[in-house]
Order: C-alpha cells, then structure tokens, then sequence
C-alpha cells in the first residue's frame, strides 16, 4: 500500500500517532510558541508537534530532497492587515529544523547536500501507517 493511495489527512493522524508511541521527543517551546507569523495564537492541539512530524514526514516522502525553506513557505500562510492587503508570510523554522532533528533520530529522514531526505526506514513506516488506515486499524 503507498501513501497517495490513502487520505492525506487519516495518513498524518495516524502517523502522528505512531510517532507519540515511538517516543519522539517534543521540545518544551511548542506549547507557547505559535507556528507562524500569520497566526495568532499558539497551536490549542496537544497534539501539534507530532502532526507537524508526520506531515513534514509526508511532505519529505512526496517532494524530497526538500530543504527548510520551502517548507516555510509550504507551512506559511496570509498575514492579515487592517489598513493594507494581506501578505504572504513564511511560517517558523525553529519548528520545522527541530521535528527534522527528532525525526533524524529515530532514523526516518537524513540530511544531503540538496535538503532532507526521507530513509528506507521512513518510507517503510509510512507505508504501513498507510496499509493500516487502508484496512481500518490505525
């Protein structure tokens, strides 16, 4: 089973939910921290650090080699102004370069010249997230 086969969605839920059993670390600066500039609070789901681990997972696994940068930018979104037009912003770094740390870690992605790639070992993992949510277990 691949990961275009499933929703895209289910995929990052139940990865997200792998990744918490698996033990992935959670830097202690999430929960008061927000995601981007054009938010305006904090992430209110406990959950958020590990849905932005199995999204970046996903995003690695469709689009990699990808580098920090275009992950702002894929992340951003519309700063909303008063007075002017809204304008795109790019979202945080910090997260993203951190969830890539974590993610290194347990052997899922590795770092190349060209930006993050994603690892036999990572793709295995998504593709039995996938083959998972395809029979209804995850």
């Amino acid at each position: 089973m691949n990961i275009r086969e499933v929703d895209a969605s289910e995929l990052v839920r139940g990865a997200a939910d792998m990744l918490m059993k698996a033990g992935i670390e959670k830097p202690a600066y999430v929960e008061y921290v927000k995601s981007s500039p054009s938010r305006e609070r904090s992430p209110a789901e406990g959950s958020f650090w590990y849905l932005r681990c199995a999204s970046l997972l996903r995003q690695v696994y469709l689009n990699g080699p990808i580098g920090i940068s275009r992950l702002r930018i894929r992340y951003g979104g519309r700063k909303r102004h008063v007075v002017h037009r809204h304008h795109s912003v790019r979202a945080g770094g910090s997260i993203i370069k951190d969830a890539f740390d974590a993610l290194e870690r347990l052997g899922y992605v590795k770092k190349t010249k060209k930006g993050r790639e994603i690892t036999p070992k990572g793709i295995s993992f998504l593709d039995k997230t996938a083959s998972a949510i395809a029979k209804g277990g995850a």
